[in-house]
């Protein structure tokens, strides 16, 4: 388990990071980034922060290219937000984990309905035992 000063960083940034993309993107051109998570290095000098970026396939491009190209300036008002001695240096990773997870609740609904079969009736023990 990672330290609590390290834990307490890690949400500081998340919440500092956020709020900044918040601020410097516009939805519209950028679609909505919304930082996952934070992880951050043992010496806290870097940090990958995973990010999701909900719109169109465009806009999910020039998302993630607007932060690696604005990366130094969100740094910078990350610096003001969180006072530490090295702010960190930040990489900026597309995390589609919200994707699967919703791709997968899709598979479980649709093999829950299928079993349901056209009765909707899943209990076992109301069908009657087949006999040979």
């Amino acid at each position: 388990m990672p330290p609590l000063r390290h834990e307490r960083v890690r949400e500081l940034l998340k919440r500092a990071i956020g709020e900044a993309v918040r601020r410097e993107f516009n939805v519209d051109e950028v679609g909505l980034i919304s930082v996952n998570d934070v992880d951050v290095g043992g010496d806290m000098r870097s940090a990958l922060v995973f990010v999701s970026i909900l719109g169109s396939p465009g806009q999910q491009k020039r998302g993630l290219a607007a932060l690696e190209e604005h990366r130094i300036r969100l740094q910078s008002m990350v610096a003001r937000a969180v006072i530490l001695k090295y702010t960190p240096t930040l990489k900026f990773l597309a995390d589609d984990s919200i994707v699967r997870g919703n791709r997968v609740l899709q598979i479980i609904n649709e093999l829950d309905q299928e079993s349901a079969g056209p009765e909707g009736n899943t209990d076992p023990a109301s069908h009657p035992a087949e006999t040979d």
